[in-house]
């Protein structure tokens, strides 16, 4: 989302730069959805990917539908809201890989659930798509466990994609990840950093005191410590990392090797929370 015009508005030859710097360090994954940018995000990428000179094969391209956006590519729409007819979920999806210049997903998205939704449009429209080799595999984003199950009935979900962090880890408590470990679902995490760097309140000032000496501990940056403390939950939480440094880029990759003590993960959540575990 932050590659395109919602965020640095990279041009051609940086996208180029930065896919072929990721890949360098490991990281093979896309994570991408039509509404990014207003629908522009996925053409702009699209373009870069094809002058790249990258082996398809050798990486994987994720992207969420659903999300009706009012903006001025949709003029049309009259206010946001979401579509999981079977003829737009296929539409949406033949149009992303348009878009990316690809000819498949290797996962596709339900982007945020609806009121409306129904089991058996869903599976049609993600029936027809496998059937034809246009995605590989299907899952939901910011869904809760009752929601998953209404589309698991006809549907098998490998991903739910959802808010995680340090500030915002309540997906650890409400059964969510619980859900998900014992379904077999992989979460994803959006925004994995929390508000840390983006909020100056008492939880990211508490926060960030402790990571300072944590930081020397472990002889790792701040960053890497948060992305460290949702990876080492036990439903194995794959971090969406937004930026477009490189070095933070690099910084993601190393904190995979690192193993937070147990009572220093323990007090990052009780300082996140502003008072001891129960």
């Amino acid at each position: 989302m932050t590659w395109g015009a919602w965020g640095k508005k990279l041009d051609d030859t940086q996208m180029v730069d930065l896919m072929h710097h990721s890949i360098s360090q490991g990281i093979t994954t896309f994570d991408h959805a039509d509404i990014y940018g207003d629908y522009s995000t996925e053409r702009d990428f699209g373009t870069a990917f094809a002058k790249a000179n990258i082996d398809r094969s050798t990486i994987q391209l994720i992207s969420k539908c659903g999300i009706q956006y009012t903006g001025e590519a949709r003029s049309e729409n009259r206010v946001k809201h979401y579509e999981y007819t079977a003829k737009y979920i296929v539409w949406s999806a033949e149009r992303s890989l348009q878009l990316l210049q690809t000819e498949y997903l290797d996962l596709l998205l339900l982007h945020r659930p609806s009121p409306l939704m129904q089991a058996d449009e869903v599976q049609k429209a993600i029936e027809q798509l496998k059937a034809d080799g246009k995605i590989l595999d299907f899952g939901v984003s910011n869904f809760t466990p009752s929601q998953t199950d209404l589309i698991a009935t006809k549907s098998t979900i490998a991903v739910n994609q959802i808010e995680c962090s340090l500030t915002q880890h309540s997906a650890m408590h409400d059964g969510s990840l619980d859900y998900m470990q014992t379904n077999g679902i992989t979460p994803m995490s959006w925004s994995p950093l929390g508000s840390v760097f983006r909020e100056d309140t008492p939880q990211t000032q508490r926060i960030k005191k402790l990571l300072i000496s944590l930081t020397e501990k472990y002889h790792a940056t701040e960053d890497q410590l948060l992305l460290a403390w949702i990876m080492q939950h036990p439903s194995g939480i794959h971090p969406v990392i937004g930026t477009t440094s490189k070095d933070r880029i690099t910084n993601a990759v190393k904190a995979a090797d690192i193993t937070l003590e147990l009572q220093d993960w323990f007090a990052l959540l009780i300082e996140s929370q502003g008072h001891k575990v129960p």
